[in-house]
């Protein structure tokens, strides 16, 4: 299953293990490539038809003056289907197919070329029409009709690939403008969540670590190498991580706590095959920040063992992540004050930003435990090829 996916980052240029998170971060990535959208995927192919024969409508309408029976005006609307089908499919087939071509070039130039490309199968279908007219001895025309014919033909129809790559150019400026502003939201959101991981965690790390650098300075040692990983992973700038990524970031995290917390947390990690593993993403610093928010609330108030299990399953396009925490017998927590501690909105809105607003993170505490739970949409690319 690997190499399979390409994800929203690493089409932007920035490496990834090769997953991805949804359709539509693959379409805006793809729409922010070029100014112009795929044009094969701007209808479907019943709009295509229809709005072809509307169009071939409109132009026997315009020519109903020299039209004087319903068998003209027939010839007259088979030809104008004819002409509308061979100027539109070959202009869209050869803009799409030299996509990659006009994305190297300026946006002037790229136009430019659209604008020649469009024109010229404008005029080359208008010719074929006038031969299928002449040859089927509907209308007979001399050879410098032709050419006008085809000039005209090639003109108008480079106007209206004007008028659309304008729209189409708008329409990029806004993406771009919408994605800058959606950047800069994470960003801040991301930086939320550093800063506020960031001065409790620190200062009590370094507390941990100066009482450990004389009475075990091996300990010590270790406890170093985790801080270095995590503090390095936590402030990595990619929104989208991996999920190994993100579950090593937790393993260090749990591994400092671990030295503070004097034996008294006990984490089981029910996780799926490595292989499947390395094909998941998840929003950067989200189950870590559900661990976190364990620990301060629940691990830190107690002198009790606690229990945290974290079950994390991919089925049906869906990640499922459950953090059951037990909660002890012998010291009270009332439900009321966890729930009021216990919230993840930002966590929430930044997994809702890149996997779209299906994916949640909703927490259930009861007098027993406390069940957090984070489920978001993820393609599975074994799943789509069996469907297929």
């Amino acid at each position: 299953m690997k190499n399979r996916w390409q994800s929203y980052w690493s089409k932007l240029g920035h490496e990834d293990k090769g997953s991805i998170a949804n359709d539509e971060a693959t379409l805006l990535a793809e729409r922010l490539e070029f100014f112009v959208p795929k044009l094969i995927h701007l209808w479907s192919p019943w709009q295509g038809i229809l709005y072809g024969f509307c169009w071939a409508v409109f132009l026997t309408i315009l020519a109903r003056y020299s039209l004087f029976t319903w068998q003209e005006v027939l010839q007259r609307l088979s030809i104008n289907v004819i002409y509308t089908v061979l100027t539109v499919l070959p202009g869209i087939l050869i803009s799409d197919y030299l996509r990659p071509v006009l994305k190297r070039l300026s946006q002037f130039t790229a136009s430019c070329a659209l604008v020649a490309t469009l024109s010229l199968c404008g005029g080359i279908a208008r010719l074929i029409t006038m031969l299928v007219e002449m040859g089927l001895g509907w209308s007979t025309y001399s050879s410098a009709q032709l050419v006008v014919e085809m000039l005209l033909s090639g003109l108008v129809t480079g106007g209206f690939a004007f008028v659309f790559l304008l729209y189409f150019v708008r329409q990029y400026r806004d993406i771009k403008s919408l994605k800058a502003a959606f950047d800069k939201e994470l960003a801040v959101q991301n930086n939320l969540i550093k800063a506020r991981i960031a001065p409790h965690f620190f200062f009590n790390t370094i507390n941990t670590l100066v009482s450990l650098v004389e009475s075990d300075p091996n300990k010590a040692s270790e406890l170093l190498h985790h801080v270095s990983a995590l503090f390095r992973a936590s402030f990595n700038d990619l929104k989208e991580v991996s999920f190994e990524e993100e579950l090593a970031l937790c393993q260090h995290y749990l591994a400092i706590e671990s030295f503070r917390l004097a034996g008294k947390l006990q984490v089981d990690w029910q996780v799926p095959d490595d292989d499947t593993v390395y094909d998941m993403v998840i929003t950067a610093l989200t189950l870590q920040s559900v661990i976190e928010q364990m620990l301060i609330n629940v691990v830190e108030l107690t002198t009790e063992m606690i229990y945290i299990s974290i079950n994390v399953t991919w089925h049906q396009h869906q990640v499922n992540i459950i953090v059951l925490v037990t909660l002890p017998t012998k010291t009270l927590f009332t439900k009321q004050e966890l729930r009021r501690q216990i919230s993840f909105n930002t966590q929430t809105q930044r997994l809702q930003r890149n996997f779209g607003p299906s994916a949640y993170i909703h927490s259930e505490v009861t007098q027993q435990y406390v069940e957090t739970t984070i489920n978001y949409p993820l393609h599975d690319a074994g799943l789509l090829d069996a469907d297929l």
